[in-house]
């Protein structure tokens, strides 16, 4: 065996040691998949998709083609991650969340146009919630269990419901922030400051 093929052989092994792949799982040639990262059963990750490191994918998921899944996200069972997809960091997929990626489809039409969803770092999508395809979620946003997403959603946004809609705004924890009249509101877990202002929420540093 030459010099290169042993050198290949011994990455190949490296990179196998560093992931879990379950042996119901399939993993398609060409597919990426990060440090760290595990793959449940059943599930299917297709070519060129792309998983970062430390991320962990539930029983029967299917990872699409060209989707682009960050570090450290969670994708409980029975998601479809579809072409167009693309998860920030840290990004929680509940069970049975729907994604689309087609805006018209038909069975007779094939519509390769696919629009993208962009799901913002840290952003949690409740079980059983559907996101439209061509809307984005912002960062650390909140969408509750059922929810339908139509429209873009702000980010730190808490939204409920069928169309959902904005009923408040949460911390990078998770938990409802309560702003003051000055537009100033505090973590109850963590103690971060938040400002509200112009309709937006930010982070203050501490």
């Amino acid at each position: 065996m030459s010099h290169t093929s042993l050198r290949q052989l011994k990455n190949f092994i490296t990179m196998i040691e560093e992931i879990f792949i379950h042996p119901t799982a399939t993993v398609d040639e060409g597919a990426e998949i990060g440090k760290g990262t595990k793959v449940w059963h059943y599930s299917h990750v297709m070519p060129k998709a792309r998983i970062g490191s430390s991320c962990n994918v539930g029983q029967n998921v299917f990872i699409a083609t060209n989707s682009i899944i960050g570090n450290g996200c969670k994708i409980q069972n029975n998601v479809s991650v579809y072409d167009g997809v693309v998860l920030e960091d840290d990004v929680f997929l509940g069970p049975s969340m729907v994604f689309t990626n087609v805006d018209i489809p038909r069975a007779f039409v094939e519509r390769k146009n696919y629009l993208k969803t962009l799901v913002g770092k840290g952003a949690t999508i409740g079980a059983n919630a559907t996101v439209v395809c061509g809307n984005s979620i912002g960062a650390y946003a909140f969408i509750g269990a059922g929810a339908v997403v139509t429209s873009d959603v702000p980010e730190f946004a808490l939204m409920v419901g069928v169309p959902a809609k904005q009923i408040g705004w949460v911390s990078a924890l998770g938990h409802r922030l309560s702003f003051d009249a000055h537009g100033m509101a505090t973590c109850s877990e963590s103690g971060q400051a938040y400002e509200l202002k112009d309709g937006r929420v930010k982070a203050l540093e501490n």
